[in-house]
């Protein structure tokens, strides 16, 4: 939409304007919003019966908003996308700081101003897109920054003496006038900094060394914080939280459907660099379950969380690996194989905070049993499972596997095999079989991929040995290869 060409207040009042709060405003563009059955938010998957509701109903309320939840779970994304519910233009009188309303103007100076020039005051028109302002709470954060502070210099060059408000300088949230402030991470900001926002989001008044000042500021404040803060760096202090009008708990993705949708949108630039890997829809959800294992493991910090960035790295790795592989081999296009996940690894382990005993076992570890049983989940949705059955039972469909691994079987398969090696390396006859009469064709993946995914799991089912090195990964018979290490000893 275009800038507006009304210029003065009195072409304003013509026009039929009406001022109103920011609250005000952003109610009033949801409500049609909500009768049309459309959203503010786009996105944003696996929020929408649970943290959007309640984000509108705050706003529907004229609330300030706390988003309270674990790294990685679109909190600063939410509040960015609140501008959207402002109108496209907003006017200002001409040369405010604070943006003030030509028709409610908050400070004397332009309370004076208007009240001289009156029709004849000059506006401006501000974008919403500059009506939103984000502050990271840091350690170093001050009252000037937020609030503001006396500045001796424009005192001295305007000949002003320090009892003179307009010898103030306003901080950020005096300057958001009208706007979105965000604060992200509340609980790092210091108690006496969350304490100088009691006036403000309450009574509407700002205290700087000694002036206290009844400037009605005019703000929707959306505030994220994790709950790990509360106990290992900081907290909330309780009259803050208590003028908080909602608070509102986010979570991860509760399905494997919604995390796809997710990791998808958010390689699709990343993905278009690539168009000569393909990565199969197995693959895919084997990049996903790795956050769902994440979750549940032992070795990880659950109170730290597990962010959906890390299967959005995890994701560029394993097509970067995937290209690397290509590029060496000199082939016009590759499909991803199982084991160029393990070129995932580097992004796995900046993505997790580990607990003691997965400390002691290693991060480079840790990662590796994450990729282990991801494979292994993935491959239990398709594929059989094995439940404690013997080699003697006829009804255990794994018995040729073993057998034919028992009778020396080996199988190697170096990371940077030729597509034909990786074929050749794969074309065993009771692979080929199993793979054959178990899987039916429910999703994307290839035969050589399929037959990967069972040599993992047969591994994880600790039926088959699998050795990792920084060249290959070999299969062989377990008991054999326990056997060997006996007889070496």
């Amino acid at each position: 939409m275009n800038k507006p060409t009304i210029t003065t207040l009195g072409e304003l009042k013509a026009s039929g304007y009406k001022s109103r709060s920011i609250k005000e405003e952003m109610r009033e563009n949801l409500i049609p919003l909500l009768k049309a059955g459309k959203h503010p938010f786009h996105g944003i998957y696996g929020y929408e019966d649970s943290v959007l509701p309640a984000v509108e109903r705050g706003i529907l309320a004229a609330h300030d908003i706390l988003l309270l939840g674990l790294r990685g779970q679109a909190k600063t994304r939410i509040a960015r996308q609140m501008i959207e519910l402002l109108d496209p233009w907003m006017p200002v009188i001409k040369g405010s700081e604070l943006n003030e309303d030509p028709m409610a103007p908050i400070t004397r100076e332009y309370q004076v101003l208007v009240a001289t020039q009156g029709d004849a005051t000059e506006i401006d028109w501000i974008a919403r897109e500059d009506r939103f302002f984000e502050k990271l709470a840091t350690p170093d954060t001050t009252v000037a920054d937020l609030i503001g502070d006396i500045d001796p210099i424009k005192a001295a060059n305007e000949k002003l003496s320090f009892s003179d408000d307009r010898v103030i300088h306003y901080g950020m949230i005096p300057r958001a006038h009208r706007s979105i402030f965000v604060i992200n991470e509340l609980p790092d900001l210091q108690p006496r900094l969350q304490v100088s926002l009691f006036n403000i989001l309450q009574e509407g008044d700002i205290q700087i060394r000694g002036f206290q000042k009844r400037l009605h500021l005019d703000l929707q404040f959306v505030f994220t914080a994790n709950p790990e803060d509360y106990t290992n760096r900081g907290s909330i202090v309780t009259p803050l939280k208590d003028r908080i009008g909602s608070q509102i708990h986010t979570h991860y993705p509760k399905t494997l459907d919604t995390a796809l949708k997710i990791t998808a949108q958010e390689t699709e630039r990343i993905a278009l660099l690539y168009p000569n890997i393909h990565v199969s829809e197995l693959a895919k959800e084997i990049i996903e379950q790795l956050a769902f294992s994440a979750r549940e493991s032992s070795f990880i910090d659950a109170g730290s969380g597990v962010s959906a960035r890390m299967t959005i790295s995890a994701y560029e790795a394993l097509l970067t690996s995937a290209e690397r592989r290509r590029l060496i081999e000199g082939a016009p296009s590759t499909t991803v194989r199982l084991s160029d996940f393990y070129g995932t690894i580097s992004a796995i382990v900046g993505k997790v905070e580990l607990v003691y005993e997965g400390e002691q076992e290693g991060a480079q570890n840790v990662a590796e049993n994450l990729l282990g049983q991801a494979v292994k989940a993935a491959y239990e949705r398709y594929f059989p499972k094995f439940r404690n059955l013997k080699r003697t039972n006829e009804n255990n469909p794994f018995i040729e596997l073993q057998d034919w691994f028992g009778r020396g079987g080996k199988i190697e398969l170096y990371d940077e095999y030729s597509t034909k090696e990786y074929e050749g390396a794969l074309d065993v006859a009771v692979l080929n079989d199993f793979v054959a009469k178990h899987w039916s064709n429910k999703i994307d993946a290839s035969n050589e991929f399929l037959k990967e995914m069972v040599l993992w799991s047969l591994a994880e089912y600790s039926q088959v040995n699998k050795e990792r090195t920084n060249v290959k990964t070999d299969f062989n018979d377990l008991f054999g290869n326990m056997i060997s290490g006996l007889s070496e000893e």
